[in-house]
């Protein structure tokens, strides 16, 4: 289970104060901040995920906290769609597959794993894991949440794809366990939500779009569009960050996990375009727009938390 993060406004100082209370009844403020919202709303999330030892689990669907997590989701939505410059125009004959991997090759936002590869220090790494910590503790979860919501055909491969990602059936081998052991032996907290304090603005946004997407049936296309993009972007990056992370002669747990990613990506982005974004759009046409939103939100928000570090390291 999380523990439960500082505020950082008003509207996470009432949530917060609610959730251990359990008097939800309450008035719920404006959010004082836009960290403040994203926070309050990566609060609520956690409520679907593993909970908080602090928290009553019934909670989690709380009418008034349902009330306050919709206004949040839908604020979060909005910014999401007004950044998105729409679907990119394709000819039939090129295919969905030939244009998303097009859109992916013209992607040129800023490279962390480059940058770590090449010029972090150790401290700077120390950062970007805390930062990463945030998901890849909970790693896959968002989207197992959309399995069950897909028509036959893509069920089933994102159902292969996560039983990669949930380490073949055995816990030792889970991408979360391999990631929170890396953690670990660099001496850092491997509690879920341990460095929530810590992430910034385009952090939080970055982890409640992938709980949006996974826990709103309406955007099961957006959610596998995300994925789609998220392993169609991982597998070289993974290998940058091992390179990296042996430059500085980090623990061999820490770059187990990356190095796990370098062949196991390669493979789910096939997968994840062709035999999962693909065969939704084929039986539910009206969903192309969404899977294309996941997959350019996916880019855009990674590239946000990019440029944000790296003008804070001086690297911009």
């Amino acid at each position: 289970m999380a523990t439960l993060p500082k505020p950082r406004g008003p509207l996470s100082e009432v949530l917060l104060s609610a959730l251990v209370s359990g008097r939800t009844d309450v008035a719920y403020p404006d959010q004082g901040s836009a960290e403040d919202g994203a926070l309050s709303l990566w609060i609520l999330y956690e409520l679907s995920y593993r909970g908080y030892h602090e928290v009553d689990d019934r909670l989690e669907f709380d009418p008034e906290l349902v009330r306050l997590r919709r206004r949040l989701e839908d604020d979060l939505e909005q910014r999401l769609r007004q950044r998105w410059p729409g679907r990119p125009a394709y000819e039939a004959e090129q295919g969905f597959a030939a244009a998303f991997f097009a859109m992916i090759e013209a992607d040129d936002g800023p490279s962390l794993a480059r940058f770590v590869q090449r010029d972090a220090t150790h401290d700077q790494v120390v950062e970007l894991l805390q930062h990463r910590s945030l998901y890849h503790l909970k790693e896959s979860d968002p989207v197992a949440l959309t399995l069950p919501r897909l028509a036959a055909a893509p069920r089933a491969a994102l159902a292969e794809l996560q039983y990669d990602e949930y380490g073949g059936g055995r816990p030792e081998r889970l991408h979360a366990h391999l990631f929170a052991e890396g953690m670990a032996a660099m001496g850092l907290d491997a509690t879920e939500g341990g460095y929530v304090d810590e992430a910034p603005l385009e952090v939080l946004e970055q982890n409640n779009a992938m709980s949006l997407f996974g826990l709103n049936r309406r955007l099961r296309g957006a959610s596998v569009g995300h994925l789609a993009a998220f392993e169609a972007t991982s597998s070289l990056p993974c290998r940058k960050m091992a390179q990296g992370l042996e430059r500085l002669g980090l623990p061999a747990e820490i770059r187990a996990y990356y190095e796990e990613h370098v062949e196991a990506d390669a493979v789910h982005e096939q997968l994840a375009v062709r035999l999962i974004c693909e065969p939704l759009i084929a039986a539910e046409p009206d969903t192309e727009d969404d899977v294309w939103l996941g997959a350019w939100s996916c880019l855009d928000l990674e590239a946000r938390i990019a440029h944000r570090l790296l003008e804070q390291w001086g690297a911009a």
